[in-house]
């Protein structure tokens, strides 16, 4: 079967049927939806990346949709009571604009902030982006992408010119010679993925992994090298090292087709492997296992994820893998290269079409003249009306409620209160705000503080496409309208770009006089529709001639393969699913090497927080947990935060199996039991970073951020554990 759908029935017969991706990581599996009176049931389907395979998220995935704490009318609280009420659309929205106005006239337009999310499909992040900039005039908008992928993206563009999470299909995993994994645990955070790596081990490959843990992806490796947190960058260079010291660097290949290796070359000479191990932790017999596997292997992949992302000097450690990759000849070379793993449902999707505080559609910067001029020209506005660059996530977020910072802010599709480090500041923030809206399905833990409440479609109630961790762009296709009382996040941002309008009365707006067709409201509503066919060919025109160019992908192209791969500039020409066969997306060609040296984390261990603090997923929950928390399944499979840590260390702290433990960084503590694992170093605790309230891991987690990217230190730390 296409990715198409199959005709549903009349209105009112059953079953019903249509096919569409998995609501959560950056995969995207396929699947078809059936509606019958029973109910909607999920059903694996043939597809690139999942091969009909489903993990449990995916399963499940329908449960949400008729979920008795969905909501299904607007909430504005109450100032008399303080407690959230249910509201008419009108009562909501005219106060979500009146207090947009009240903030904006009296602090300016920057005064109001955009947060979304690596979730939006694209014409939802498109939208935003655009609502952002001209409907509410403000430079501040960014989303929790931030907090995923923006090291590697930095990384893929000063190197290759270029930010495509995987340059080449997933299948080459699976005829990988040698696939060295950095910082992933796909077998938790992408299940159906694993197949991959059985195929390649079936097929004679061999499965490098390195992590601090012994994860279930790590279990299945030839070879595990298990460094301290914040180490990978030390590693990659000691792998260079031993390359360049035992011939495998490809100096023809480098010669041709890269700048910047001497520098490079240099730098890494200091990193002869026995340094590299006192620092990390990683025998060198490992060290040199790997660098031979990697120099000697005939098609050779390196990915990172976010165990080597999610650090103040995330982007140099990518670049530190990226640096190893061109010195091997591996990124264009058929079957090898360098990529990371997107995280988040549109992760990829979603940081490319104006979500981010730099960027435009078609991943333009906000700063370029030419970028200004193209997209103001689609917008219909001049570019000087654009705003210039925001700031990045973290930044944005503590800023609220300080002076000089946001005063109100949208939330779409984010849910900060769990996810940002350092989460009962920012929660603090929040709490500051003169207004704060948020769209959303359930009540998370950010709604919950809001001041209105607007209820939005799920993923199998409207259309749309998502861009997964290839490149490849689908199609998420509707099996029902919302529920009555609900509205799209495009309808919503329509209605609100509208009212806006109308509120804006200047001498150059036309009066109440003119024609219905000319008046701001409808100019405004014109200007950002509500149906998603209709952005997404707006979409293709803003992103023409960009890097991620999708002027030739149309929603039919996509229905009759299965997905287009951007670049995809022309309806009649091909797709793009390799990169850097012939060059890079540089203007010379030429990938770029860049020289980094391993600096220590933001924060050292010392005697009164002597242990190093990691977070990470389990299999059973996804994100900030606000969906999968809510699945009966889900939950009972993981029901509550755990701290792992190792037998040694628990005996050291007098704690057993099951105890309720408490962690405490200079930011914060939280509460949950000890999980004894002889799987994580005796230096080291881990905890998951989905669950709220007393588990909430992120309470402890370091707001540190990388000085190119904006990403927070997530993954490491120094607190203590004590028995609570």
């Amino acid at each position: 079967m296409t990715d198409g759908a199959r005709p549903a029935t009349a209105p009112g017969r059953t079953p019903r049927e249509v096919a569409t991706h998995c609501p959560y990581c950056a995969l995207q599996c396929g699947m078809t939806l059936r509606a019958d009176d029973a109910g909607v049931t999920v059903h694996p389907r043939e597809f690139p990346t999942n091969r009909g395979g489903l993990c449990q998220k995916g399963w499940t995935a329908a449960e949400l949709l008729d979920h008795p704490e969905r909501l299904t009318t607007p909430l504005v609280r109450d100032p008399a009571t303080g407690e959230l009420q249910p509201a008419s659309w009108d009562a909501a929205l005219d106060r979500v604009v009146a207090g947009i106005r009240a903030v904006q006239d009296d602090a300016g337009r920057d005064a109001v902030a955009v947060f979304g999310g690596g979730g939006l499909t694209n014409e939802k992040a498109y939208a935003l982006g655009k609502f952002a900039r001209i409907g509410l005039r403000t430079r501040h908008i960014d989303y929790n992408g931030r907090f995923c992928m923006s090291s590697a993206a930095a990384a893929g563009m000063r190197a290759f010119g270029i930010d495509r999470g995987l340059p080449f299909p997933l299948a080459d995993l699976g005829r990988a010679d040698t696939l060295l994994l950095v910082g992933a645990n796909p077998a938790e955070t992408m299940p159906p993925l694993v197949r991959w790596l059985t195929e390649q081990r079936r097929n004679g490959g061999k499965l490098i992994v390195v992590d601090p843990r012994v994860t279930a992806t790590a279990r299945q490796a030839d070879l595990h090298l298990q460094p301290l947190p914040g180490t990978d960058l030390a590693v990659a260079n000691a792998l260079l090292h031993i390359a360049l010291t035992e011939g495998w660097v490809d100096r023809a290949y480098v010669a041709d087709r890269t700048t910047g290796f001497d520098e490079v070359r240099r730098g890494v000479t200091a990193w002869w492997p026995a340094r590299a191990e006192q620092l990390s932790g990683v025998p060198v017999a490992d060290l040199e296992a790997t660098a031979r596997a990697l120099g000697t292997g005939g098609r050779v992949i390196i990915l990172t994820a976010r165990g080597a992302e999610q650090h103040a000097k995330g982007v140099d450690t990518v670049t530190a893998y990226v640096n190893l990759a061109l010195a091997l000849g591996l990124p264009g070379r058929a079957g090898s290269g360098y990529g990371c793993l997107t995280g988040q449902g549109n992760g990829q999707g979603g940081r490319e079409h104006g979500q981010k505080a730099d960027q435009l559609p078609g991943y333009r910067k906000i700063d370029d003249p030419a970028a200004r001029e193209h997209v103001a020209r689609v917008w219909g506005v001049q570019p000087d009306e654009l705003p210039g660059p925001g700031v990045p996530a973290y930044q944005l977020l503590d800023s609220l409620g300080t002076p000089g910072g946001p005063r109100a802010l949208l939330v779409f599709g984010s849910n900060p209160v769990v996810s940002a480090p350092r989460a009962a500041r920012v929660e603090g923030r929040l709490r500051d705000l003169d207004l704060l809206v948020v769209a959303d399905l359930l009540i998370s833990e950010t709604a919950a503080l809001a001041d209105v409440v607007l209820p939005t479609a799920q993923w199998a109630e409207e259309d749309g496409t998502m861009t997964n961790l290839e490149g490849r762009v689908l199609r998420r296709r509707a099996l029902r309208p919302p529920p009555p009382g609900v509205r799209t996040d495009l309808a919503i941002i329509s209605d609100l770009a509208a009212r806006l309008a109308a509120t804006e009365m200047t001498d150059a707006n036309p009066s109440d006089a003119d024609p219905p067709d000319v008046r701001p409201a409808a100019v405004a509503a014109a200007r950002f529709p509500a149906d998603p066919a209709a952005v997404f060919a707006e979409l293709r025109r803003a992103s023409a001639g960009g890097a991620a160019d999708y002027a030739g992908i149309s929603w039919d192209r996509i229905d009759t393969h299965d997905g287009v791969y951007w670049p995809c500039p022309t309806e009649d020409g091909p797709d793009t699913p390799r990169l850097f066969a012939e060059r890079f997306a540089t203007p010379d060609g030429r990938a770029r090497f860049h020289n980094v040296d391993h600096r220590p984390a933001a924060e050292e261990v010392c005697a009164a927080y002597p242990l190093h603090f990691t977070t990470g997923r389990v299999l059973a929950q996804y994100q900030s947990g606000t969906q999968t928390r809510r699945v009966a399944a889900l939950r009972r499979a993981a029901p509550e935060a755990f701290v792992e840590l190792h037998p040694d260390l628990a005996a050291r702290l007098d704690i057993d199996d099951g105890d309720p433990v408490r962690v405490t960084s200079r930011r914060g503590e939280f509460c949950a039991p000890a999980r004894l694992s002889a799987g994580i170093r005796p230096d080291t605790v881990f905890a998951p970073f989905h669950y709220a309230g007393a588990g909430r891991a992120n309470s402890v987690t370091n707001d540190a951020v990388d000085p190119i990217s904006g990403m927070p230190e997530f993954k490491i730390c120094a607190v203590r554990v004590e028995k609570a």
